[in-house]
């Protein structure tokens, strides 16, 4: 398979990413850390992991005619109920992530081989608005996996206090008490 080139490479780069991003989310949480609920939706590490292999299977494989599996939250239509945004306790951590690269993978052999004004079409779409390109689901799905990486990195810092890849490098625990300290002094203002 030939590597993508040009905006393709750079799509599946900052594709692979955010990828990268919620996989590091994970690293180190025990397996209560990776699934608790850490907001009132109920949103959690691994359910994010999970709901987003669905995502690039739907979009980036089965919406553009490719080979994809058959995801059990949409066999049983449980993802109507947030069945893909959290993982039951028979699911096991290794599963999710499993499927999660099984997804990169088919995702990113899409993006060997078709250009990016393919057709596509999510079935899940309403009809008058379900016809567009592989490039639209491609920024789609890019823009979905960094805005849940996002996510992820907030509740690995809820949970444990470890946060983004680059925060050791702005700056020590010193500096991230001090910027606390600034950042509050600023809202007490406006208390």
């Amino acid at each position: 398979m030939t590597p993508p080139a040009g905006l393709t490479a750079d799509l599946q780069r900052y594709l692979q990413d955010g990828r990268d991003a919620m996989l590091r989310a994970l690293d180190g949480l025990s397996e209560y850390d990776a699934r608790r609920p850490m907001t009132p939706t109920g949103t959690n590490v691994l359910g994010l992991v999970k709901h987003l292999a669905g995502v690039e299977v739907g979009y980036l494989s089965a919406a553009v005619g490719r080979p994809a599996p058959t995801l059990p939250w949409d066999e049983d239509g449980s993802i109507w109920e947030g069945g893909d945004m959290y993982a039951r306790a028979d699911e096991s951590r290794e599963w999710v992530v499993g499927l999660y690269r099984e997804a990169w993978s088919l995702s990113d052999a899409s993006l060997a081989e078709l250009p990016l004004d393919h057709p596509a079409e999510p079935v899940w779409w309403p009809e008058d608005r379900g016809r567009t390109t592989f490039g639209h689901l491609v920024v789609r799905v890019t823009c979905e996996t960094a805005q849940h990486a996002g996510h992820a990195e907030i509740l690995r810092e809820l949970v444990d206090g470890r946060a983004g890849r680059d925060h050791d490098a702005v700056g020590d625990a010193e500096h991230w008490q001090r910027f606390h300290a600034a950042v509050q002094a600023a809202a007490d203002a406006h208390r």
